[in-house]
């Protein structure tokens, strides 16, 4: 039986390690960090990570209703979605994960994207 992403790369604690970084550069970002002034970050980053660990085959799951649901008062942006992809994978990458991997898990998170993109 073929292993998961999150298997492979060890599971949470990667993950968790995986969205930290993750998070450092969409705080750097001056078109992502507005999204994130008022945000318990800490909260954030575990539900991130539960989140992401499911994009890789993990445990964790969330409903597209769910994801709509939380990020509906958001107004996320294209743009803002597509870099927060671009910087995924760009984490992915510092921490050495195989290329296919990192296509995949951008792949899923590009899935999701109607339901986390503001309605026009």
């Amino acid at each position: 039986m073929r292993q998961t992403i999150f298997e492979r790369y060890g599971g949470f604690a990667k993950v968790s390690k995986v969205v930290m970084s993750f998070y450092d550069k969409i705080l750097s970002s001056s078109l992502l960090s507005p999204y994130f002034a008022k945000i318990d970050m800490k909260r954030l980053i575990d539900h991130q990570t539960k989140f992401i660990s499911s994009l890789m085959g993990g445990p964790a799951s969330y409903t597209n209703e769910h994801l709509e649901r939380v990020h509906a008062h958001l107004g996320i942006t294209e743009a803002a979605f597509k870099e927060s992809v671009t910087l995924m994978k760009e984490t992915l990458e510092d921490h050495d994960f195989l290329d296919e991997d990192i296509q995949s898990v951008g792949d899923s998170m590009n899935s999701t994207k109607n339901y986390i993109v503001a309605k026009k």
